[in-house]
């Protein structure tokens, strides 16, 4: 009997087909071919209370020259399709910013559609017959020919990645960079530029390419260089582990010289004087290959301490990464670098979802809106005189205090934990140490409770304290309660793996996008054991205008701006309101780095003395201020902007862009042969019925729900649409037996919905287990297929009328 291809599924296509013709033309079925590759997480999508995570992108195969070469992909259709059906879906996987793959194919069993994207004056695309799918060896040649690797570069190219036996892969934008990185310098670059968002894993990209470099012999002395101590202890204790007694870390000046790999603070191989230059007493050659970790904080600048280290190893390969590539009219990597040779930003991370979307909280206060200036002759609480002039949000907590606006902050954060968890673990931004230490003392008397049960509640966590910096390792770590909340400055802002972070405020005035985005990073980690799926800002400071800014590339899922009365907490529902403004550019010049900072900043000079041995702060406890606004907007990933709007408004436009009018939705509803499949599709796109069901009410269905709030049609409830289908008598048609299983189907929807009578488990259910098995029931039909054409002329009655 001759087989019918067009009854066959997709996955049959798969196996009688498309893998045969693979392995036919030499390609290993265990070590080169990968099946079903789901290569993203998918994006979550939060709407007030719910979170939901969409499906992952999916490829059919992907082809592998070796493990983690990848270098082809395929996409597979049934055979109704054509040939050609799947390219277009295949083409969007092996982009540059997805697989990042050379050559693509599209089947249906019949052939191949080829697309080669390493065709030079041939044909881009051609069909090829199933036995002439080309072998491995051809299309790595062909490979190899377009990335101008030469022979003699091969062996790098292809050498192994680390495995620690347990089957982890990299992600499959770190291969990307991984290899990427590998050809960059098989073919002879020696300055490479690797932007990664935080969060998205840059030290374990960076330790698979110094892993293969060195295995591969071609570098055999390397240097990692970071300028945080944190950054060093953390690589060497997690991802740089493997390397074992091979690895050694520079301290206390001494110039160790038989290691392999070597880790550095900056600041511990440099001195103020050029003769305390500990890196100087290795020999220029010493490195063939220097890692610069977080690039953008030093190496940009053409006088900085990370520029000498650089310029004096100039024949070794260098490497920089960075979440944050820097280029301003003072500093730039690509000018030293060269252009990345791969990115991979925040936005296509929360896109992949790999990293965890946000929503951010704006808080306005008044004397932060209209400035606050002393009455004449007016004194501080330490009876200085203040200086006669406005003071605005440039000058709090930085020249001036108002102790009434410290404790409002305090008390709008307390307020946000209580209505959501209090043990959801915070960093508070503050300007200075000295602030941060103010900010603490506030927050520990709103939550007095709490720091009663556990001083270590409230903890700040800042470079001059050695009891909050030994705090650290526990705010990290999602298995330790405490601390909870950390107030800071500038020690977290970069090298905190906070993976359970769930709340960022935002108390100091952010003047780069580069430390901006940073700060922002500390809450991008995603921890589901943990029930960490997106976090919030809370912005004191006006700090999240940056959010407009062209550069910033991973804009929020919501920002609400509360006024004085309500609460704090965002409202599931939103009203439509305008875009956000954008910075005002002046308002945000750069800072360099950690260098160009206010002393009491960074040292942790509390009371830095101005001229004339005065305050350079004056203490004001009583004005009192107050919240005049505050604000949430959601991210519209389709029109790239943030908006204000409501659930309902969200819904209608998503529904409107996939269904142009009532009738148009009602026939896709009335011809899908299982309602779910619609469902899921809504909502993978952001529309959560759950939501939507509170608002509108939960005793309608998605139906319903789609047609009163996309189409302003009248709802009617799922016992009203019940009810009507046993007023037409439609089941007289069927025997008694099969009108009961009918009857309570009906119940069945009347109570829970459509998907629980499409399923056929509901038939080993009550009351369905009370009338026989469902091999019986089904025979009551006459056939399973009599069975399951009865619960589509069920539906058909259920939706019959839209009122």
């Amino acid at each position: 009997m001759s087989l019918d291809k067009k009854s066959l599924s997709e996955r049959d296509i798969c196996t009688k087909f498309i893998t045969p013709a693979v392995v036919g033309a030499g390609w290993d079925l265990q070590t080169q071919i990968r099946e079903e590759v789901t290569f993203t997480a998918g994006a979550i999508h939060v709407k007030g209370k719910v979170v939901k995570r969409g499906k992952g992108k999916r490829t059919d195969y992907i082809l592998y020259h070796k493990p983690n070469l990848p270098i082809a992909v395929i996409e597979a259709k049934d055979n109704t399709h054509t040939v050609g059906a799947g390219m277009q879906q295949a083409l969007a996987y092996a982009d540059r910013d997805a697989l990042d793959l050379p050559f693509v194919f599209s089947s249906n069993g019949d052939a191949f559609l080829f697309h080669d994207k390493t065709a030079n004056g041939g044909p881009v695309e051609q069909e090829i017959p199933l036995d002439q799918f080309p072998g491995p060896d051809e299309l790595w040649q062909r490979f190899c020919n377009w990335k101008s690797i030469k022979a003699e570069s091969e062996a790098l190219v292809t050498q192994d990645f680390y495995s620690d036996g347990s089957g982890r892969s990299p992600r499959y934008y770190q291969l990307n960079a991984i290899n990427r990185t590998i050809e960059a310098v098989a073919t002879g670059q020696d300055r490479v530029l690797l932007v990664m968002a935080t969060g998205t894993g840059k030290t374990y990209t960076a330790f698979q390419i110094i892993w293969r470099l060195w295995k591969s012999g071609l570098k055999k002395r390397i240097l990692f260089l970071a300028d945080r101590n944190i950054l060093v202890d953390q690589t060497m204790r997690q991802d740089f582990k493997p390397f074992g007694g091979a690895m050694h870390k520079i301290k206390n000046r001494n110039a160790e010289k038989s290691y392999e790999i070597y880790l550095s603070l900056y600041q511990a191989i440099t001195g103020t004087d050029e003769t305390d230059d500990t890196f100087k007493e290795f020999s220029p050659d010493f490195f063939d290959l220097i890692i610069i970790d977080e690039c953008h904080r030093g190496s940009a600048k053409e006088d900085s301490q990370w520029r000498r280290i650089l310029e004096y190893f100039s024949g070794a390969t260098q490497i920089g990464l960075t979440a944050t590539p820097k280029e301003t009219e003072y500093a730039s990597n690509i000018h030293y670098f060269g252009e990345p040779v791969y990115s991979y930003t925040l936005k296509q991370g929360i896109e992949d979802g790999f990293l965890a979307p946000y929503r951010v909280i704006r808080i306005d206060i008044d004397k932060d809106l209209t400035g606050w200036r002393p009455e004449s002759g007016k004194t501080d609480k330490h009876g200085e005189v203040i200086e006669d002039r406005v003071y605005n949000q440039k000058d709090y907590d930085r020249t001036l205090v108002l102790e009434e606006r410290t404790k409002l902050v305090a008390r709008k954060v307390t307020e946000f934990l209580k209505a959501t968890n209090r043990y959801d673990k915070t960093i508070v931004f503050c300007e200075d140490i000295e602030h941060a230490e103010r900010m603490r003392q506030a927050l520990a008397n709103e939550n007095a409770d709490l720091v009663a049960e556990n001083r270590k509640y409230i903890m700040r966590i800042t470079g001059d304290d050695a009891e909050g910096k030994a705090e650290l390792d526990n705010f990290i770590d999602p298995e330790s309660r405490y601390p909870v909340i950390a107030t800071t400055s500038k020690l977290m802002t970069t090298g905190v793996d906070a993976k359970t972070c769930k709340l960022i405020v935002l108390d100091q005035r952010i003047q780069s996008m580069t430390e901006f985005k940073q700060i922002i990073g500390r809450g991008t980690r995603i921890n589901e054991d943990y029930d960490k799926l997106f976090f919030t800002i809370m912005d004191f400071r006006k700090a999240t205008e940056l959010f407009a800014d062209p550069a910033f590339d991973g804009p929020p899922i919501s920002v609400y701006t509360p006024q004085s009365d309500e609460s704090v907490v965002p409202p599931d529902d939103l009203e439509e309101d305008d875009p956000s403004l954008p910075a005002d550019p002046g308002e945000f010049p750069d800072i360099e780095s950690s260098d160009d900072l206010p002393a009491d900043a960074v040292t942790g000079a509390v009371f830095p003395a101005a001229k004339g041995g005065k305050r350079q702060k004056y203490y004001v406890n009583d004005v009192e201020v107050m919240v005049v606004a505050e604000r949430v907007q959601y991210f519209d990933p389709n029109t790239g902007k943030l908006i204000t709007e409501s659930l309902r408004d969200y819904t209608r436009k998503q529904v409107k862009r996939d269904f142009t009018s009532l009738d148009d939705f009602v026939q896709h509803w009335t011809t899908a042969e299982k309602k779910q499949a619609i469902i899921d599709e809504l909502e993978e796109q952001g529309i959560f019925f759950e939501a939507l069901a509170d608002e509108v009410g939960t005793d309608f269905d998605p139906f319903d729900l789609v047609c009163h709030v996309a189409f302003d049609q009248p709802p009617l409830t799922r016992q009203e649409r019940a009810d009507n289908v046993r007023k037409r008598n439609y089941f007289t048609k069927y025997g008694e037996q099969a009108r009961a299983v009918l009857n309570a189907l009906l119940d069945k929807y009347a109570d829970a919905g459509v998907t629980n009578i499409e399923d056929m488990s509901v038939l080993r259910v009550d009351p369905f287990s009370g009338f026989g098995s469902p091999v019986e029931i089904i025979k009551w039909f006459g056939s399973k297929d009599a069975y399951m054409q009865a619960i589509r002329e069920l539906e058909a009655q259920i939706y019959a009328t839209v009122k």
